[in-house]
């Protein structure tokens, strides 16, 4: 099969040719229809995730990926041949990435593909859909709740206000100006970046705000 690679961390990558991943009991073999990138992906090329993930190379990047079922190996009864699913194909090595015509991933982390998507944007969905998912759900998020979500125009940011909102939430998002009719049309109210930030959001929410969920990192100065 085709794929990209990389032979050291930092190296450039290169359309090469890679044995078929095997199939081994409870997962299925992907054909690879579109693949999603993130973030993650240049830090773990550039050898930033090395101290706790063991790598394999020539290397495959890439962890989220939308495609066909082209194989099933035994005991993988969710899942058949041409079914259409996308999945999160992280491993706990790094070697055979999203970045090729084929994936071998765990019948468990590979889900039915919504079928309202196309290709592109169902393989940009897994990592912040979880990403986002998860950090709301373990912030205990409840109905009538207000929420303050940093990076609201970012992948995760934008898959939070609409998960947030389904949820029965109130979301105050910051973005850049330019994306705040962005931000209103997936349900939030818009705030600016700078010094006047914490002005906007307690003439949103005078009372204040319920949960506050981060996803830009770093320090953010108050006034």
């Amino acid at each position: 099969m085709k794929a990209i690679t990389y032979d050291a961390y930092g190296a450039p990558l290169q359309v090469t040719e890679q044995p078929t991943p095997k199939v081994g009991p409870g997962s299925i073999l992907i054909r690879v229809k579109a693949a999603g990138v993130n973030p993650v992906d240049w830090k773990v090329m550039g050898g930033y995730l090395d101290s706790f993930m063991d790598i394999e190379f020539p290397a495959i990047p890439g962890w989220d990926a939308a495609g066909v079922v082209e194989a099933v190996g035994i005991d993988t009864p969710e899942f058949s041949v041409g079914d259409e699913v996308i999945t999160y194909g992280r491993k706990n090595w790094v070697h055979g990435g999203s970045f090729a015509e084929l994936m071998a991933v765990p019948a468990d982390i590979a889900a039915t593909k919504p079928t309202n998507m196309s290709w592109e944007e169902a393989a940009g969905l897994p990592l912040v859909g979880l990403t986002s998912y998860q950090t709301l759900k373990r912030m205990n998020l409840a109905q009538g709740e207000t929420l303050l979500i940093h990076g609201g125009a970012g992948g995760v940011g934008a898959a939070g206000i609409q998960i947030a909102v389904s949820m029965g939430a109130r979301v105050i998002a910051t973005a850049s100006k330019p994306n705040h009719d962005y931000l209103r049309s997936l349900g939030a109210e818009p705030v600016e970046y700078g010094d006047q930030l914490v002005g906007q959001v307690r003439s949103l929410a005078p009372e204040g705000v319920d949960l506050v969920a981060d996803f830009v990192g770093g320090v953010l100065e108050q006034t």
